[in-house]
C-alpha cells in the first residue's frame, strides 16, 4: 500500500546505510516498539539472501536497545532462539538485521494441525526457553506471534526480547543495569477493584504487614494519583502484532465492562490522568474510553495536609475487602513490572508481585497450549489486570488463586466461589471432540456431570454481558452441536489426545510460580517421551 511504502522510504531516509546494503520489500509486522520490515540482501556470491530487518521506534531507551541486542547475541542463533547478523545506527534510529524465517499465521493453522504437530510446537518452544532461561532472560513477552513457525520446514524462532528482563544472577549484564532502569520512577497502585456486575468483585491488596512496611517509606517518596477509569470494548477481536488481519475465535468475549482500577493502564486508547494530587474516592468521575468527563481533585496544599494527618504506621481498615480506604491511597505504591501481552500475563504479574521469574514465561507458553487444544485464540482477552484474573479463576477456580496469591504476598478478594475446571473436558468441549468413550486411558467428567463449560459459539467469540453473568452462567454444550463436531477422518489425532498432555498444561498453568514447571523439567515430561532432542 501507499502507507508502506512511504514507511519504507522514510526508513532508508533514516538510516542511509541500508539503501547500498538491502532492497527493502515489505512490511510483515508492526508493534507497539517496533516495526519489522522484509529485505533482500545481495551475497558477494551473488545470490540474493532474505533478511528480516527491524526497525525500533526513535524513542527506545538506548540501554533497552543496548540490552535486546546482547540477549541475541549471547543467547540466540540456537535452540529455536533468534540471532542476529548486523546492526545499524544513525542518530536515534536503530535497525536490527535477522535471518527471515517464513512463518504461518498462528489463527490460520491453529485447527488444521495435528496432535502431533501440537507435541512437536511445544517440545521447540520449551528448548527456546530452556535456552534462555540457561542465561536467566525473562522474555516477559511469550506468544505465538513471538514464536515464529515454519510449518513446512518444521523450523521454529523465539524472537523479540524488547521486553526482556534479568533474573538476578542473570549472565547478560545490560539486563542487570536495565532492570534497575525500569523501576526508577514506576508507580503500581497495589489496591485495584474491579466491579464486574451481578454483585461479582475482584479486590487485590498487599498483606496488612507488607502495607504498614511500605507505609513507613511514604515520606520521602511522591505520591502517585489515582484514576478511576471505565472502559468499553465491543466484540472487535484483539489484534495480533502483525499485519495479517483474521477473525479470532476468543473463549472470552466482552462488551459493557465496567472496570474500576487505581493503576496507571498503559492503553493507547485511554488517556489517564498523571498528577500528583490526592483524589477524593467519592468524588472521583469516571474516564471514558476516548475523553475525560472531569476528576475532582483536591488543592495541592489540601493533599499535602491530608497526607501529613495521616500517620504512617496507621493500620488501615480496608484489607481484605473490596474497597480502598484513604489510609491505602496515601501510602507509596508498589513497584512491580508489568510487561507483556493481555491474555497472557501469569497471575503474579497481574497482582503486581515485585517478585516475577522466569516462570512467568511458563505460563504464557502454557496459554499457548491451552489454546492449541482447546482450538480457539485468543483464549483470555480482558480489559484490564483484574478481569483477566478473574477470568483465569473461572477455569483455574478463585479459591485455587487466593491460595497462590497469598505464597507471593497477595491478598485476593472475590465475592463467589468459582470452582475450578476439568482441562480435559473444557478443550474437549471447546474444540468439539468427545473422546470419553475413545481414550483408552482416564476418564474425564461427562456433559451431564460438568455444567460450568465455558460459552461457546461456532463461528464468533462469546461475549457475555458482563464477566458476573460469565461466571454464574457458565452454559454446557448442548450434545449434537454440529457446527463443532468432528469427524473421525479429520480427527489427526485428537481423539487420542493422552492424559499427559493435561497433566502437561496443568503444571504449566500452576497458579503458584514457585511450584510451576520449568522448561527444562517440561522437556522431560512424559508427554514427550519419544520425541528426540
Amino acid at each position: 500500500t501507499a502507507g508502506i511504502k512511504k514507511d519504507i522510504e522514510k526508513l532508508y531516509e533514516a538510516v542511509p546505510q541500508l539503501v547500498n546494503v538491502f532492497k527493502i520489500k515489505e512490511k510483515i509486522g508492526e508493534g507497539t516498539f517496533s516495526s519489522v520490515y522484509l529485505a533482500t540482501a545481495q551475497l558477494q556470491t551473488g545470490c540474493e539472501e532474505k533478511m528480516a530487518l527491524k526497525h525500533l521506534i526513535p524513542t527506545s531507551h538506548p540501554l533497552r536497545i543496548a540490552a535486546e541486542l546482547q540477549c541475541l547475541t549471547v543467547a540466540g542463533g540456537q535452540d529455536n532462539v533468534m540471532g542476529v547478523k548486523y546492526c545499524f545506527r544513525k542518530n536515534d534510529h536503530v535497525v536490527i538485521v535477522m535471518p527471515y524465517l517464513e512463518h504461518e499465521s498462528f489463527l490460520d493453522i491453529l485447527n488444521s494441525l495435528s496432535f502431533e504437530e501440537v507435541r512437536e510446537y511445544m517440545f521447540n518452544l520449551f528448548k527456546a526457553l530452556r535456552r534462555i532461561h540457561h542465561f536467566g532472560i525473562v522474555h516477559r513477552d511469550v506468544k505465538p506471534s513471538n514464536f515464529l513457525y515454519n510449518r513446512q520446514l518444521k523450523k521454529y524462532a523465539l524472537v523479540d526480547f524488547g521486553l526482556a528482563q534479568g533474573t538476578p544472577d542473570t549472565k547478560i549484564e545490560l539486563l542487570k543495569t536495565a532492570h534497575s532502569e525500569d523501576q526508577q520512577g514506576s508507580c503500581l497502585q497495589t489496591n485495584p477493584i474491579t466491579a464486574l456486575g451481578n454483585g461479582v468483585s475482584v479486590s487485590v491488596t498487599a498483606p496488612k504487614q507488607i502495607a504498614q512496611q511500605s507505609a513507613s517509606k511514604a515520606a520521602d517518596r511522591r505520591s502517585c494519583s489515582l484514576s478511576k477509569v471505565q472502559m468499553k470494548q465491543g466484540r472487535e477481536g484483539g489484534k495480533e502484532d502483525s499485519l495479517h488481519h483474521s477473525v479470532q475465535r476468543s473463549v472470552f468475549g466482552e462488551r459493557n465492562f465496567n472496570v474500576y482500577s487505581s493503576t496507571y493502564q498503559e492503553n493507547s486508547s485511554t488517556k489517564l490522568i498523571k498528577q500528583s494530587k490526592m483524589i477524593d474516592v467519592s468524588s472521583r468521575k469516571l474516564v471514558t474510553k476516548k475523553k475525560i468527563i472531569a476528576t475532582k481533585t483536591v488543592s495541592n496544599g489540601a493533599a499535602r495536609k491530608a497526607a501529613s494527618d495521616c500517620p504512617l504506621n496507621l493500620p488501615c481498615d480496608c484489607y481484605a475487602t473490596d474497597r480502598v480506604c484513604s489510609v491505602c491511597l496515601s501510602r507509596r505504591q508498589q513497584v512491580a513490572p508489568r510487561a507483556g501481552t493481555p491474555g497472557f500475563r501469569a497471575p503474579e504479574v497481574l497482582t503486581k508481585c515485585p517478585t516475577q521469574t522466569t516462570a512467568i514465561d511458563m505460563w504464557s507458553a502454557g496459554i499457548i497450549l491451552l489454546s492449541l487444544l482447546s482450538g480457539r485464540y485468543p483464549f483470555f482477552k480482558a480489559s484490564d489486570d483484574l478481569t483477566a484474573l478473574a477470568q483465569i479463576m473461572t477455569v483455574r477456580g478463585s479459591r485455587e488463586t487466593i491460595q497462590a496469591a497469598r505464597t507471593f504476598g497477595k491478598s485476593v478478594v472475590c465475592t463467589q466461589v468459582v470452582p475450578t475446571q476439568n482441562l480435559r473436558t473444557l478443550c474437549e468441549k471447546l474444540r468439539g471432540t468427545n473422546s470419553s468413550s475413545k481414550r483408552s486411558q482416564g476418564e474425564g467428567p461427562s456433559r451431564s456431570e460438568n455444567t460450568t463449560a465455558l460459552p461457546v459459539a461456532a463461528d464468533k467469540p462469546c461475549a457475555p454481558e458482563t464477566l458476573g453473568k460469565q461466571i454464574q452462567h457458565l452454559q454446557s454444550f448442548q450434545e449434537g452441536d454440529g457446527a463443532l463436531e468432528m469427524k473421525a477422518t479429520d480427527m489427526k489425532g485428537w481423539d487420542l489426545v493422552p492424559d499427559e498432555a493435561y497433566d502437561l498444561l496443568d503444571k504449566l498453568l500452576d497458579l503458584n510460580p514457585a511450584t510451576r514447571i520449568t522448561a527444562k523439567e517440561a522437556l522431560l515430561h512424559p508427554f514427550f517421551k519419544d520425541i528426540r532432542f
